[in-house]
């Protein structure tokens, strides 16, 4: 035979023919989208590092995701923005702060809507550290009582997952303890597993006012050059009570996603994160790259790697493409 019997491009000949075919497949159902709730009401504060992005008092922000909702959206992380900071971050554990509200009025408005909720000190404390800091030192021990107090207060408020963001070791197990004693055994933790000292998270500290006022986060961040070290956080924090695990951020990471799902103890998340939005969002405004394809290429790839959840700024353009 002088040409092969196998011809791989029958099956690209159409879109029909493509879709029958195709491997992974993007779906609104996936998406996770990440929004800034502040306190107040009336509030739109837009996000110059990205574009599109507003942190939003609760009203605006049960008003703005109505929409969503309606396209298809089926999960947000709430991430609080407060004033009030001090050195243990003690805003974080408020019944009436920003985030605890915002799940009240979510659950209210929305009832199949999955309300998420970010578990961290790094917005509330006045050095921007993720823990408690003693002698210049992050305190791991310590700061897990009150990341604990801070999930009870979210999940009491109406939250149906806690996602602790901090990476101090023990602090899935610490929640779990906490949720199940406070009668919140139903309450899921997706862990933030393999959260990397990244360089993409720049954007997010504008949005979070959260940069650290002294040092970096690399001690107790994961160094990047690291893989291995992915699958025993996630091991652990599976062995801990988590029901997800995440990988952040995405984009750089997709080996890592693999290497973590191949493991197959729990669902896997990733972040599609600020850097990586932001950097979309520049290209497209210069007319360099079409936004939209880009997105859906690049989301596409992280879910080829294994992510079963993608938490994403573009949720609300993606919902209008993907229909």
């Amino acid at each position: 035979m002088g040409f092969p019997v196998t011809r791989l491009r029958r099956l690209r000949r159409s879109e029909s023919m493509r879709s029958l075919v195709r491997e992974t497949e993007l779906r609104p159902s996936d998406l996770i989208y990440p929004v800034f709730v502040v306190a107040g009401s009336g509030v739109r504060e837009p996000i110059h590092a990205m574009p599109g992005q507003h942190r939003r008092s609760v009203d605006l922000l049960v008003q703005e995701l109505a929409p969503l909702v309606d396209k298809g959206l089926r999960a947000v992380m709430l991430f609080g923005v407060v004033d009030a900071k001090d050195e243990r971050g003690s805003s974080a554990t408020d019944p009436e702060g920003p985030v605890a509200q915002a799940c009240a009025a979510l659950g209210r408005e929305f009832p199949d809507l999955v309300i998420m909720t970010d578990v961290c000190l790094c917005g509330y404390t006045s050095h921007g550290h993720c823990g408690i800091v003693t002698d210049g030192v992050i305190d791991n021990d310590e700061t897990l009582e009150i990341l604990a107090d801070m999930a009870v207060t979210h999940a009491r408020a109406g939250a149906h997952v806690v996602a602790p963001s901090d990476m101090m070791d023990g602090r899935v197990g610490a929640i779990r303890a906490a949720l199940d004693q406070a009668g919140f055994t139903q309450t899921a933790i997706m862990a933030y597993s393999a959260k990397y000292a990244s360089a993409y998270y720049g954007p997010f500290r504008e949005a979070a006012g959260s940069a650290p006022a002294f040092g970096d986060r690399r001690t107790y961040q994961m160094d990047p050059a690291n893989r291995r070290e992915a699958i025993r956080e996630a091991a652990l924090d599976v062995e801990e009570g988590a029901d997800i695990v995440m990988v952040k951020p995405a984009l750089a990471y997709l080996d890592v996603v693999a290497a973590v799902k191949e493991q197959g103890t729990a669902p896997v998340a990733v972040y599609n994160v600020s850097g990586e939005y932001a950097m979309i969002k520049a290209a497209a405004a210069q007319g360099w790259i079409d936004e939209r394809a880009v997105v859906l290429e690049t989301l596409t790839g992280m879910k080829r790697a294994g992510a079963d959840l993608i938490l994403t700024y573009h949720a609300p353009d993606l919902l209008d493409w993907l229909t």
